[in-house]
């Protein structure tokens, strides 16, 4: 399996760890095709991943629009971070904001399609877009998201394995999600099935290299275990 080295930094180390334009670019372009995978994935109508899930069910039952929803979401997992001690990075913050408003302006102009083909092509289509997202995103090196750094955080407190806690986190989100009412289907299972081998395509391609200390590198990390 490929392995990628990522790096732990605090936000002024982030800044100062050299290829900032690059790795700029890369962040916000990111995060903007995550939202509109995210669009992609809704207006497929075939199943969302598990935080999706939540978000979707939650959105139905309040006056808002979904990105609203992934923003007020966004913001309560960071609110999660301060028992944890996590410090979250440029990216933390910009993930919550950019890809809540690129969703929903995916979501003004995509509309659903009407052939089942086009839906399945849609959906496939997001699942790989929202890989390729995420690796550009997790390649720029600006701090983890709100969901994943709430998983890193848990590990790190409960000794937990990366498997067990986010397994355990999606499976929740997942529960609720559909008892609210989110959409569960074929492509919820896809997305499982597709979205970590697909980031982890990706990762080594956009993973870029920081100037940092040797004593400040991070060991390897599997792209798997990697994520939003």
């Amino acid at each position: 399996m490929t392995r990628t080295t990522l790096t732990p930094m605090t936000p002024l180390q982030q800044l100062r760890a050299g290829n900032t334009t690059r790795r700029l670019v890369q962040l916000f372009a990111g995060l903007a095709l995550y939202g509109m995978s995210m669009g992609m994935l809704i207006r497929a109508g075939l199943g969302l991943d598990p935080w999706d899930v939540f978000h979707y069910g939650i959105a139905r039952h309040l006056p808002v629009s979904f990105g609203t929803v992934t923003i007020i979401v966004g913001v309560a997992v960071l609110l999660l971070w301060v028992p944890l001690r996590q410090v979250p990075g440029l990216g933390t913050v910009a993930n919550v904001v950019v890809i809540g408003l690129t969703t929903d302006a995916t979501l003004a102009v995509l509309d659903r399609p009407s052939s089942l083909v086009l839906r399945v092509l849609l959906l496939v289509g997001g699942i790989l877009a929202n890989g390729l997202a995420g690796a550009l995103y997790i390649g720029s090196q600006f701090g983890p998201g709100p969901r994943d750094g709430l998983m890193t955080g848990l590990v790190r407190r409960t000794g937990r394995s990366f498997r067990l806690v986010r397994t355990s986190i999606e499976v929740t989100v997942l529960v609720v999600g559909f008892l609210l009412g989110g959409v569960v289907g074929i492509g919820t299972v896809l997305y499982a099935v597709l979205i970590g081998p697909t980031v982890q395509l990706f990762l080594p391609l956009f993973t870029v290299p920081l100037e940092v200390p040797a004593d400040r590198r991070a060991a390897p990390v599997g792209a798997a275990e990697s994520g939003l």
